[in-house]
């Protein structure tokens, strides 16, 4: 009987969720929906001084708010170390592992070595056949896997195919450090088949690690899980990821406004393609996703194509659940105690009136927040370069005298009612509508770049209309 699919996400919390690792993670949550299998969270903390509370607590906000949280509680590699020890007191009981005892010294004259001669360095093996009484009194040993040393190991990967390691290239390496600290090699090792890890998804940067992990693997007579090693992310000049590229903490990008279903559609199909579909419900994405269709090649990171998928989800996004994110991403924002101040106010509704042409504008949430400033500026509203060449002739500021005197009488206030006057203005002047049109939106918004103008006078209401269109009669 087959197991059921457990895979797992094990970051460091040495840094940020970064965009690389939040792909990895949603590699890993998809395969397993797919499968109806279990998906894991790992801290890797063995680095203490490096590991940090808020960099935990930030991996776990990411995964959270992209929609990938675990089907059980996180792991916790450093609370594990006695497992970790107990696993190498066994390999070395069993003579597969042997006591150490180079100093520093020696390791590093070992590297020096290597580096003169043109090799890569690697332990020598001097403890491996010598009896541990031969070391100096008070030595404190690492421990040593006691690997093949002829023949190859193979990965048979799911992505990169079957790839071969010499194992005269794979030294025998660390267990346990000299301060009985285990490392991240076993560690890893024996964390995976304790948690019943299945698949491993994971960078390829791991595949010389694939091979060493294989030889614990099969030192401890334990089932290799099935591997798969996916290509890193590059930016958009193929260039290896940097901030300049999109480098940037999942917080980061809730920040510039994107939203978690975006990103993830955005996310899978960087090196995972499904023919010539762009768009994908989550359902979609677990109901074909596989990882057959991963490509070899790294994939590149697009901050225009990512805007693009963000502003499709914006246009689909229904107003209700797009007053909730923006709701959530406000305190985030340099700007956001404007729209807190407002919202305070009882003034929210100008932004739910607004959203429907607001959303047609913008790529972020951030960029429909920024357009949508003006719905709260303080009078008298300021006016951009082009807006006060516009409405700064006094034939103009008569013209809005005439607009705001038609627009007082309009008592049933509603984009319908605002225009109907409008338009009656301007066949009575044989104006066409966009020139009556444009200068009310100069002096509703500041701007001569809105939403549609009506919608805007529906939004500000009747008394903040009117009296902004007065502030431009004067």
């Amino acid at each position: 009987m087959t197991s059921p699919v457990v895979t797992r996400f094990a970051p460091s919390p040495t840094g940020f969720l970064h965009i690389g690792g939040a792909r990895t993670a949603l590699f890993n949550w998809l395969y397993a929906r797919h499968h109806q299998g279990r998906f894991l969270l790992r801290i890797e903390d063995t680095d203490r001084e490096r590991s940090t509370d808020t960099a935990i607590a930030a991996i776990f906000e990411g995964l959270k708010w992209l929609g990938l949280e675990s089907d059980g509680p996180p792991v916790m590699q450093y609370a594990r170390a006695a497992r970790h020890r107990e696993v190498a007191e066994a390999l070395l009981a069993a003579g597969h592992a042997y006591k150490c005892f180079a100093t520093p010294a020696e390791l590093e004259d070992m590297r020096a070595l290597a580096r003169a001669e043109g090799r890569a360095p690697r332990y020598d093996g001097r403890w491996r056949d010598r009896d541990p009484s031969e070391a100096p009194a008070g030595a404190r040993p690492a421990y040593r896997l006691r690997a093949p040393q002829t023949g190859a190991t193979i990965i048979h990967d799911k992505v990169q195919g079957d790839v071969t390691f010499a194992n005269k290239d794979l030294d025998d390496l660390v267990l346990l450090r000299s301060d009985g600290t285990p490392t991240y090699m076993l560690a890893v090792v024996v964390d995976d088949h304790d948690m019943g890890v299945t698949d491993i998804i994971r960078g390829d940067d791991h595949l010389t690690n694939a091979a060493r992990q294989a030889q614990i693997y099969a030192a401890l007579n334990w089932d290799l899980p099935r591997m798969a090693h996916i290509p890193l992310i590059h930016g958009a000049d193929g260039a290896k990821l940097s901030k300049r590229h999109g480098a940037l903490g999942v917080e980061a990008y809730r920040d510039m406004g994107f939203l978690p279903a975006a990103l993830r559609n955005y996310l899978v199909r960087l090196g995972w393609s499904a023919g010539d579909q762009e768009f994908f419900s989550t359902d979609e994405m677990i109901a074909a996703f596989s990882l057959e269709q991963i490509g070899r090649s790294a994939a590149r990171f697009d901050f225009v194509k990512l805007g693009h998928i963000n502003g499709h989800y914006l246009r689909a996004m229904p107003d209700a659940e797009l007053m909730v994110a923006i709701k959530d991403l406000i305190p985030h924002l340099p700007n956001g105690s404007l729209f807190t101040e407002a919202f305070a106010q009882g003034l929210e509704s100008r932004l739910r009136l607004a959203l429907p042409g607001l959303k047609e504008r913008a790529r972020t949430l951030v960029e429909l927040l920024d357009n949508a400033r003006f719905l709260f500026a303080p009078r008298p509203l300021p006016l951009d370069a082009k807006a006060a060449s516009l409405l700064g002739t006094p034939s103009m500021r008569s013209q809005i005298a005439e607009c705001h005197a038609l627009l007082s009488d309009v008592s049933d206030w509603n984009a319908g009612t605002t225009e109907a006057a409008m338009r009656h203005y301007a066949e009575s002047r044989e104006l066409k509508l966009g020139t009556v049109a444009q200068p009310l939106r100069a002096a509703l918004t500041g701007t001569l770049v809105s939403p549609g103008v009506f919608d805007v006078l529906a939004a500000l209401g009747r008394t903040e209309s009117l009296a902004r269109l007065q502030d431009q009669t004067a």
